[in-house]
């Protein structure tokens, strides 16, 4: 089953779907730091740093003329979605995502699936869904649509991470996976890396998640720790376990006019979402922001990916990725219903 992966980053949906069985055998982005980081962590370095228009026009039909393309992935950008009905529908913005359709139809896979932040399902009164419905489905290249918000959090990973999944499959309706039944906190994804660093770990794993992220790696990768300032840390020692700013006296937050600036984690519920900076988001036991490694393990990277580039750069490619493994229960789905 074989399938190509657009605008992949890091590789999260790429790792989701090679773990359900599924072979990647093209995936491309515009990010060089990301592509060095998605080849350095498989043996088959298949990612490029390609323009899609390029990869569409020069490299797609060679691959499809000896190959059956199996599913098309990706999360393109469709920021123009915000201006569809005052301007036109091809917006430049919106060339990204339409050179997405573009792929599906000229690879003809059985299925594809679009991630995208949750605010494109009610964007512009839902432009982009009407699109998607109008180019992909029966009517434009024959796929029955399924979407659905989903919550990270809800399949095992230890974050609450709100992203749609749109999924297109010839002949059916994809039904998406039941939530799990419990909710793992960000001290049940982390605990196990306090007072660790790249040469041991703090602790033996304290639980199954600890365990399978850990597999048989014997220390953590990219467990550095970022230097604070002195009143930086005697703020966030003020902060408690899960509070915020706003958890201090006035005169601490009137200043600040960012409601979500020092927000602590909480140790009994999962971690707000990995973005891409962290510089207002902090450990739930030590005045400190997440190292790239604890970010990378409440995503559901396995300690054994390592992360390339700047500091600054691995928290920008963590916080871009999907959790491999909410990719992996919504590919082991698609699996079982084509």
């Amino acid at each position: 089953m074989k399938i190509i992966d657009l605008f992949c980053g890091i590789g999260g949906l790429s790792l989701g779907f090679e773990d359900a069985g599924f072979e990647v055998i093209s995936a491309i982005d515009l990010w060089d730091d990301a592509i060095k980081t998605y080849n350095h962590n498989r043996k088959n370095k298949v990612a490029q740093t390609v323009t899609v228009e390029a990869f569409n026009e020069d490299m797609l039909p060679g691959i499809v003329a000896n190959n059956h393309i199996t599913g098309i992935i990706g999360g393109p950008p469709c920021q123009g979605f915000s201006t569809v009905g005052r301007r036109n529908i091809d917006d430049a913005r919106n060339q990204l995502y339409l050179e997405f359709y573009k792929a599906v139809k000229i690879a003809k896979p059985d299925f594809f699936l679009i991630e995208n932040v949750k605010g494109m399902l009610t964007l512009n009164k839902g432009a982009f869904v009407k699109d998607i419905i109008k180019r992909f489905g029966p009517e434009g290249l024959g796929y029955n649509i399924t979407y659905k918000l989903l919550n990270a959090a809800d399949y095992g990973i230890p974050q609450n991470r709100y992203r749609v999944f749109y999924v297109g499959i010839k002949g059916k309706e994809f039904v998406f996976p039941e939530p799990f039944t419990y909710h793992l906190s960000a001290k049940d994804g982390i605990s196990d890396l306090l007072g660790s660093n790249n040469d041991h770990y703090g602790s033996s794993p304290q639980n199954d998640f600890q365990k399978q992220m850990r597999g048989g790696q014997k220390h953590p990768l990219n467990q550095d720790y970022t230097g604070h300032s002195e009143q930086t840390v005697r703020i966030i020692s003020m902060i408690p376990d899960g509070g915020n700013i706003k958890s201090l006296p006035p005169e601490f937050w009137q200043v600040r006019k960012y409601n979500k600036a020092f927000e602590r984690m909480s140790s009994v519920r999962p971690s707000n979402t990995i973005d891409t900076g962290h510089r207002n988001y902090f450990h739930y036991a030590e005045p400190r922001i997440p190292t790239v490694r604890e970010s990378a393990r409440i995503q559901s990277f396995p300690d054994s990916f390592e992360i390339l580039g700047t500091r600054g750069s691995q928290y920008k490619q963590v916080g871009n990725a999907v959790p491999p493994r909410l990719a992996r229960v919504i590919a082991e789905e698609i699996k079982k219903q084509i």
